[in-house]
């Protein structure tokens, strides 16, 4: 019987889903996941991806064998992370942070933890990261905090709820906030109409074109969609970053568009940054970016470590 390779091997060095899937091992950790297991044409073993109950077991089953956590629990309407790639980010960021200097004592402001919380529990299992998550969703944020207070993971990460949501670091970040890093999974589509295309083209790439109207991963409204799309969400970001030039060293971002990425080098510029990189990331065939900037001086970035 062959493992499913799922086309993992672009993922980051670290990564520990590079090689695929083995499922015998993911249904010892969460036997919830075996109904959903089958042998495909190829004499594979694999699950529907398009079916989103499947996503969310193997998902758990993942956050249960390699990282873990023992409780992974939300409402089925809220977006479920796909971890290989979620993961992914944290392993680049760690390489980022190591690159300047930053290897103790790491702090990351997640921006929209959601109510799966998936970057603090993978940043502290991996890298014993301190995290603060934000929302502006009270629900999301309750759930995260069951999720947090389950797993025993309190001392490490904290979540205060965004209550103006035209704000992204505004009633965040104080004067004396000092962080590592902040990282950032922004909602990619402009409307619900624009996101239920796009999930409709990815289901019929996925041999399923029979219900359209649920994504394969889930997904509320402030996870997917916000006004005037990534574009206009990762440039409010930015120059809300502007506003608090001291208090982060690296300020990060997935963008998941090219264009809009390269939209944002010039803004940043005009802002004052410093440093700007851009990370390429291969997940299968999906290439997306984190962009990167900081608005320290050499001399602050060397004070910093």
């Amino acid at each position: 019987m062959k493992t499913a390779k799922e086309n993992n091997s672009k993922l980051h060095i670290n990564n520990k889903h590079k090689n695929g899937y083995n499922f015998v091992a993911l249904c010892e950790v969460y036997p919830d996941l075996k109904e959903f297991v089958f042998v495909n044409k190829y004499g594979t073993e694999t699950i529907d991806f398009a079916n989103p109950k499947a996503v969310k077991a193997i998902n758990t089953a993942l956050l249960f064998k390699f990282y873990n956590i023992s409780f992974w629990n939300f409402p089925d309407d809220n977006l479920c992370p796909p971890i290989p790639g979620r993961v992914d980010y944290i392993h680049y960021l760690a390489d980022l942070l190591k690159s300047s200097g930053i290897t103790n004592n790491i702090s990351v402001l997640d921006i929209g933890t959601g109510a799966n919380c998936i970057y603090p529990l993978l940043g502290n299992a991996e890298y014993q990261w301190n995290f603060l998550g934000t929302d502006i969703d009270k629900k999301s944020i309750d759930r995260a905090e069951k999720i947090i207070k389950k797993n025993k993971l309190s001392n490490a990460i904290k979540l205060i709820q965004q209550k103006d949501a035209s704000q992204i670091f505004k009633g965040i970040l104080t004067k004396d906030t000092k962080l590592s890093a902040t990282i950032c999974n922004p909602p990619f589509y402009k409307s619900q109409e624009e996101a239920m295309q796009a999930n409709a083209r990815k289901l019929e790439g996925l041999g399923n074109t029979d219900s359209v109207e649920s994504r394969n991963f889930s997904g509320k409204q402030q996870e997917l969609w916000y006004k005037g799309g990534e574009k206009a969400f990762i440039h409010t970001y930015a120059y809300e970053s502007a506003q608090f030039k001291t208090n982060c060293f690296w300020y990060t971002t997935l963008v998941s568009k090219k264009q809009n990425a390269e939209s944002l080098v010039p803004s940043l510029k005009k802002m004052g940054a410093t440093k700007i990189k851009t990370i390429p990331m291969h997940q299968g065939n999906k290439v997306t970016r984190i962009v990167a900037w900081t608005f320290l001086t050499e001399e602050e970035q060397k004070a910093w470590i």
